[in-house]
């Protein structure tokens, strides 16, 4: 099988190469062709991807071409991954910048950086499906871009149920909440219903028993794990559920703002630690004369301390503390995608969380709503299970960012700046359409990719 990757020099192509390297069962991807805009990233990529293959030892390594041509990197794809950062970490650290100064969240996919990433990211995810539409039409395509669910359901409209999402952030929650019980994580059913990044476990079935009652009443092993820490036990046992850790940002708003002003004021947000700690990594993997090996060693140190760090604000807000070393283990979106491409191209039947069109498993959205539930995957595609419905306070996120959702598609779409205005203002981390005017004003100024709003 061909395997395309669209942000092919992104940071984390190499869990998904390493995932492959370990896959020897028959029909395995073969090759994989990187596609990138940035040259010099693919080439430090490539580097990355060869040393890895090296020390692995494997000698039927899926070969590696890469080109910054999308056509040529989508002609004969079996399986194409979506991985773009429209306005690359500079955007990002522009996004916390802008919402940051208007007292709001800016946040990569969570609140008015989401949306701001939302804006400059779907046109482009459009024309990529459409691209894709006629270039591959038989390619499965699995969408990795942030905000996910948004970016799915965009590129659907294209490619219906071809295009499926995937976040490793429910996989990790699930995998941790397993351990704590004592089960194995793949013998574990997870009742995980929501949005990306805004999702809710409202289960865990071992053996056909609901297990998660034990832990809310355990306050010790409640606080003993990343969400738990988060949230606090009390918190969680009011909801009788373990949120997704995106949802920290809602339910201590203010908390994560101050902390994240303060991270601002002096000089390390999130997406500017990100942008200067890649360039970093880039420049070292890309330099001339580079030994066998040493672009690898770059990438493992550079991925450690990124993931150290992650949600550093958060934690902080919450006193949660310095992450366990159980919490620094990758989530898993390799292993998801994986799993994915599998149970489609050689028909195993697996159970996954992944963003697919709502059809009419929520009585709240649309049937063309994306959402993240478990679905059955076979060689037709990803079939999302039946599951309960949502309390109501539940309803009243999801409802709200998916509108939010709406509007932005509506606005790629018309290039109106009123329907721009209209998905910051309904934002339920935006407090006013004052601010929602003052945020679109800041953001077309720094990002010259929202020249089209109008």
């Amino acid at each position: 099988m061909r395997l395309t990757i669209l942000g092919g020099g992104g940071f984390r192509v190499p869990l998904v190469y390493g995932a492959l390297l370990g896959d020897h069962a028959e029909g395995r991807v073969s090759h994989v062709t990187l596609h990138d805009a940035d040259t010099a990233r693919l080439a430090a990529m490539t580097r990355v991807l060869a040393d890895l293959a090296a020390a692995a030892g494997v000698s039927d390594a899926p070969a590696v071409t890469a080109t910054p041509d999308l056509d040529e990197a989508l002609r004969g794809a079996d399986f194409v991954f979506s991985a773009i950062r429209v306005g690359g970490l500079e955007g990002r650290a522009a996004d916390e910048r802008v919402a940051l100064a208007e007292g709001v969240l800016g946040q990569e996919t969570v609140g008015a950086g989401g949306v701001a990433y939302g804006l400059r990211t779907v046109p482009v995810a459009r024309e990529i499906a459409r691209r894709i539409a006629r270039t591959a039409p038989g390619a499965w395509v699995i969408n990795f871009t942030n905000p996910a669910g948004l970016v799915t359901e965009a590129m659907a409209e294209e490619l219906g149920d071809r295009v499926i999402g995937i976040c490793d952030s429910p996989v990790g929650l699930g995998r941790r909440i397993a351990r704590l019980l004592g089960a194995r994580p793949q013998e574990a059913w997870i009742d995980y219903v929501g949005l990306n990044h805004l999702g809710w476990v409202r289960g865990l079935r071992i053996g056909g028993r609901d297990e998660l009652p034990r832990l809310l009443a355990d306050a010790e092993a409640l606080e003993s794990f990343e969400e738990g820490r988060l949230f606090g036990a009390e918190w969680l046992r009011s909801l009788g559920a373990i949120p997704n850790e995106y949802l920290h940002y809602y339910y201590f708003n203010r908390d994560t703002v101050r902390a994240y002003q303060a991270a601002g004021q002096a000089g390390q947000t999130r997406g500017a630690f990100l942008r200067d700690q890649q360039r970093g990594f880039y420049a070292e993997a890309g330099r001339a004369g580079l030994p066998a090996g040493a672009a690898l060693a770059a990438w493992d140190r550079t991925r450690a301390e990124r993931e150290a760090t992650y949600m550093a604000e958060n934690r902080e807000a919450a006193g949660a503390g310095e992450r366990d070393e159980s919490d620094l283990e990758s989530g898993g979106y390799e292993k998801v995608a994986l799993a994915l491409m599998r149970a489609i191209a050689r028909d195993e039947r697996a159970t996954l969380i992944l963003n697919v069109r709502n059809g009419s498993t929520l009585s709240v959205l649309d049937a063309g709503a994306v959402i993240e539930v478990p679905c059955l995957v076979d060689a037709n595609g990803a079939h999302p299970m039946g599951v309960e419905q949502l309390p109501l306070h539940a309803v009243g996120l999801v409802t709200a960012v998916k509108a939010v959702e709406r509007e932005v598609l509506a606005a790629a779409a018309s290039g109106s700046r009123a329907d721009a205005v209209k998905a910051f203002a309904l934002h339920p981390l935006v407090d006013s359409v004052t601010v929602a005017r003052r945020l679109l004003d800041g953001y077309t100024a720094a990002h010259p990719g929202l020249a089209y709003l109008r």
